[in-house]
């Protein structure tokens, strides 16, 4: 077992306690640049709330862990040490180290854990972070649990009671139905309302102290202060408008799958910035609705596309802002006769300068063709649409059949949006290249029998599919449930290695609609062909299991490549 005496697991510890402050943050950042309607405050106020919520979780996880036994030893010191460097870049030890560290956690350990993750749960545009949340957590949890090489009884209780309270809070159950998003936005703010409220009690709680060591004092008294002066966390350097494009577009490429959707991305992009030139050199320009209708499945990547298109507008200059502002009929339609329109227009009013994104926007009329409120809130649209046609691009999403449905309803809607972009489902393939880039980033490793076990079952779900098949989210489903069952299966092991905390196993992955006589022939070796393709010449093969995850060479233009995952074919005959 590697002891703390290894650089890798004091890396590992530094390196995990940096994930939580970034992730933090740059949820802060998405909630502060992407959907700035649902703050209170101001958005720094927001992103010192957000680090001061990662402060009190590492804190709260590693004083939970090193009070189980009622005895702080030594490597668990040298930790903490490492903690105090992280937070506020103190280095304090022995008594004084053990004194700011309990007086610091004082009042994080009075916080339930709710409070503390709290907004991956009720803050929707933050669900899709949970697994990392969790990944986080139970890794940092373990690696102090095991900092002295053998896991104590009343510390794997601990970590079992982190991992049970995390699992508990971090429910799926998105904070907005399709039928209450008005509701769901006022009870976003809410929650950051509440947020603010908890975060100001630990900072007045630190101000309290009355530890008698200085050095503890001043520590503690230094959770007042969200990001400190040595601290580089919020100072960012403003971006050029090229640079915001270009990371915008980077961003798309880097999306799995949706080839013909990043066509049509750039060629938008492409146009605009040649009519741009045209528009300096006193040329005609061509006036172009930007207007869109994404068509697809759920889980497709509709919304985060669109926010991609927001920004790539914003860094262009065709919008101010480039701010995303999400609505379904519930946002816009309301209840009784005379509130549809000023309803629509207040939803209107948040997005200008950005994109307004209508999700299951063929709900707006009623199929039975009975539906005065709907049609009065797409009239209000239309009118916004040519009132504030340079300040307002709209995107309308949803199933595809249906969609057109809507746009032949109304002349109005089929003449404004001319550009229709269709979301396929992923392919198998690319389901499991979505799960590995989750794995990627939240470094686990995958053995070879782990990655046959993913591509086969997302082969069946995807043969068995239908309009309702989840897309994108059954990779992050199977993601979040595969790290829990791995915190469940190594909860019980004693000794424990630095690698064994990365592994993902073929017991952690269970596909909960499938039955398990579907991995049955997973069981005999070199059973199972998958098709794999090189990056250089596109020559396609049909290779055994075994190779999957391993460096390959092609056996026709010699290009080495990584064959991390294939597409299952057949069984072996």
């Amino acid at each position: 077992m590697a002891t703390l005496d290894s650089s890798d697991l004091l890396a590992q510890f530094r390196r995990t306690l940096c994930q939580c402050q970034e992730l933090y943050f740059s949820s802060g950042q998405l909630i502060t640049t992407e959907y700035p309607d649902l703050l209170p405050h101001s958005a720094e106020r927001f992103l010192q709330l957000m680090d001061d919520l990662h402060r009190a979780l590492v804190v709260k996880i590693f004083v939970t862990i090193c009070e189980a036994d009622r005895h702080w030893s030594k490597n668990e010191k040298l930790l903490g040490e490492s903690l105090l460097v992280h937070l506020w870049n103190k280095r304090l030890q022995g008594d004084q180290l053990k004194s700011a560290l309990i007086e610091m956690s004082g009042h994080a350990m009075s916080l339930k854990w709710y409070s503390l993750v709290r907004p991956f749960d009720q803050i929707s545009p933050l669900r899709n972070r949970v697994g990392d949340l969790e990944t986080i957590a139970i890794r940092l949890a373990n690696l102090i649990a095991r900092s002295d090489g053998l896991l104590k009884p009343s510390e794997s209780a601990s970590v079992k009671m982190i991992q049970n309270e995390l699992h508990l809070h971090l429910r799926r159950i998105p904070i907005d139905a399709p039928d209450q998003h008005e509701q769901a936005n006022e009870a976003r703010i809410k929650t950051i309302q509440q947020i603010l409220h908890d975060t100001n009690n630990l900072s007045q709680s630190a101000s309290n102290a009355t530890q008698p060591q200085a050095d503890a004092v001043q520590v503690a008294t230094e959770l007042q202060v969200a990001i400190g002066q040595d601290s580089t966390t919020t100072k960012t350097n403003p971006r050029s408008a090229a640079e915001q494009l270009e990371e915008a577009l980077a961003e798309l490429e880097g999306l799995v799958g949706l080839g013909n959707i990043k066509h049509e991305v750039r060629t938008l992009a492409n146009f605009l910035k040649v009519q741009a030139e045209r528009k300096k050199a006193k040329l005609p320009v061509t006036d172009l609705s930007l207007h869109m209708i994404f068509g697809g499945n759920p889980g497709t990547g509709k919304t985060t596309v669109a926010r991609i298109v927001g920004r790539v507008f914003g860094a262009m200059g065709v919008l101010s802002k480039g701010h995303l502002v999400e609505t379904d009929r519930s946002g816009l339609v309301a209840e009784f006769a005379g509130q549809t329109g000023p309803k629509t227009n207040k939803k209107i009013d948040e997005a200008l300068d950005g994109v307004l994104f209508i999700d299951e926007a063929y709900t707006l009329i009623s199929s039975e063709g009975d539906d005065p409120f709907g049609r009065e809130a797409v009239q209000t649209l239309l009118k916004r649409m040519e009132d504030d046609r340079n300040r307002l691009v709209v995107i309308l999403a949803g199933y595809p059949n249906e969609m057109q449905t809507l746009l032949q309803s109304n002349p109005g809607l089929s003449s404004r949006f001319s550009r229709n972009l269709d979301f396929e489902d992923y392919t198998a393939l690319e389901l499991s290249q979505i799960f590995g880039i989750m794995c990627d980033k939240n470094h686990y490793h995958l053995q070879t029998s782990t990655r046959a076990k993913v591509s086969l079952g997302f082969h069946h779900l995807y043969e068995m599919r239908d309009r309702h098949f989840g897309n994108g989210r059954n990779a992050r489903n199977l993601f979040e449930h595969a790290i829990r069952r791995m915190a469940n299966r190594i909860a019980e092991i004693a000794e424990l290695s630095i690698q064994q905390l990365t592994i993902l196993e073929p017991e952690d992955i269970e596909f909960r609609k499938l039955p398990e006589q579907v991995f049955e022939q997973l069981a005999t070796d070199n059973q199972l062909r998958f098709h794999i393709t090189c990056p250089e010449c596109n020559l396609g093969k049909e290779v055994p299991e075994k190779y999957l995850g391993k460096r390959v060479r092609c056996p026709k233009c010699e290009h080495d490549f990584d064959a991390n995952w294939g597409a299952f074919v057949r069984e072996k005959t």
